[in-house]
């Protein structure tokens, strides 16, 4: 086809010509592109001007698209959420399935929860972990032999707890797959090496394994 399109404009295809259509292709723009995810059972969602609420039986999430510059309504009687975008360049195209993404981790989140484990490492010094507040405070003595208690709040609507099973195991578990990875990683950063060879000093709090809690 571009070859018709050359013969037909009386371009020959020369070496100093190709900057031009290199130019020209990476600037192309699609004209209409849509994604489309499908609403799982036992799951309500609204959509009002590119804010999306998702409830389920584990509560409700909202998350605003107003952002991104793209139409997302409801499609099948409510049975399918549509994401599209007109005139749009290949890099901005890929906003598409992201937006999709998140609002398939909002399904996730009010059906199954997420959950971040985590483990204590420590080579000599024991670090204690104590569950303050009802769950939404954690609170690590003893690293590297300090005397510094460190204090963690979790985020909104997120709950650490001991695991039953397994010893020095953090088990961090919320609907909000944003809030609850983000307070994994508070801990995590609460009990850094500092001032030392990182690669012999190993002791910290490390997520070992996260996803979705099956029924």
């Amino acid at each position: 086809i571009l070859a018709q399109v050359l013969f037909w404009l009386r371009i020959k295809l020369t070496p100093s010509v190709y900057p031009f259509l290199l130019f020209s292709l990476s600037n192309m723009r699609t004209l209409c592109q849509e994604e489309s995810i499908k609403v799982p059972k036992d799951v309500k969602i609204t959509i009002k001007s590119k804010i999306v609420e998702v409830s389920g039986k584990h509560g409700s999430l909202k998350r605003d698209f107003k952002h991104l510059p793209i139409e997302l309504y409801l499609a099948d009687n409510g049975k399918k959420v549509c994401a599209r975008m007109y005139f749009a360049k290949s890099k901005q195209l890929s906003m598409l399935r992201t937006v999709c993404s998140h609002i398939s981790n909002l399904f996730d989140g009010v059906t199954k929860k997420y959950e971040y484990r985590m483990r204590l490492v420590y080579a000599h010094f024991p670090i204690n972990a104590t569950i303050t507040n009802n769950g939404a405070t954690c609170e690590l003595r003893n690293f590297l032999g300090e005397k510094r208690v460190r204090v963690i709040n979790m985020l909104p609507g997120v709950k650490v707890e001991k695991s039953a099973q397994t010893k020095d195991e953090l088990v961090i578990s919320g609907t909000d797959i944003d809030l609850t990875s983000r307070s994994a990683a508070l801990i995590r950063q609460s009990c850094l090496v500092k001032n030392k060879d990182i690669r012999k000093f190993l002791d910290g709090v490390y997520v070992s394994s996260h996803g979705t809690i099956e029924d």
